[in-house]
């Protein structure tokens, strides 16, 4: 019976041992929670402005209007240029000072007969309106010749709707004295031909871009949109002449340099 006794004990000690060893693991190593991420909110965030905006380029690309905007630039006065989108899917979009040091009114438009560029009657253009043509209508305008405030109702609507474009979306705060649903919009590729300027883009729900911030200035709807035409019309007609550049001319491109 004693020796029964002497083993229960033996056995009673052996257990506290155990389990004193066991606390005291547990004590000095506590389980390691499951990580949680902040960052997890992020992407869906990130996808929802995604889908937004693209939903909302989209609107816009089916939204037909003549629209005035106000164009703020950080190196002259505000300007207002004209857009219209026909129903046809034809557009023009007219911009005053920008050609020859600030001194012609320029016009863009692509209609079924290609891509041109109208002169309008301006301090630096006394004749008529007059046109030259570009390209074909999904041409590109050349660089030179690019005002880029027409990118926004035109090609860069391709970019904002196709989700394989690399881009980042967030949501953001209207430049001042716009309205809108806005969203900043950032390049995701170091390739240096970016697709679109980075910036801020805004929409009504309609599709009616209201505000766009981006490397050329600033654009505000001014205004409500009028009506769209069924086409547009070239501002004058087709002549063989050059283009308009935006550099002012200088000596050398006068017919007479160089005669006596």
């Amino acid at each position: 019976m004693h020796a029964h006794l002497r083993a229960g004990r033996r056995l009673t000690g052996t257990l506290a041992i155990t389990l004193s060893a066991l606390l005291t693991a547990c004590t000095a190593d506590p389980p390691t929670p499951a990580p949680t991420s902040s960052a997890d909110p992020a992407p869906a965030e990130a996808d929802a402005a995604r889908d937004e905006l693209a939903a909302l380029a989209a609107a816009a690309q089916d939204r037909h209007l003549t629209a005035a905007y106000t164009f703020a630039t950080a190196d002259g006065p505000d300007r207002t240029i004209t857009v219209t989108s026909a129903n046809d899917g034809t557009w023009r979009v007219d911009v005053p000072g920008w050609g020859r040091g600030g001194t012609v009114d320029v016009s863009l438009a692509a209609t079924a007969d290609g891509l041109f560029q109208c002169a309008l009657p301006s301090t630096g253009h006394a004749e008529p309106a007059s046109c030259v043509r570009l390209g074909e209508q999904d041409d590109s305008v050349p660089r030179r010749l690019d005002p880029r405030v027409q990118h926004p109702f035109t090609d860069w609507l391709e970019v904002l709707t196709d989700r394989r474009a690399a881009l980042s979306v967030s949501p953001a705060e209207p430049p001042a004295g716009a309205t809108g649903q806005c969203y900043a919009v950032e390049s995701t590729s170091a390739s240096l031909n970016a697709p679109l300027d980075v910036g801020i883009y805004c929409y009504r729900p309609d599709g009616t871009p209201t505000a766009v911030r981006a490397a050329f200035g600033t654009l505000r709807l001014a205004g409500e949109p009028g009506p769209a035409p069924a086409t547009v019309q070239l501002a004058g007609p087709v002549t063989d002449g050059e283009p308009v550049r935006q550099e002012a001319p200088t000596p050398d491109d006068s017919p007479s340099a160089g005669t006596p």
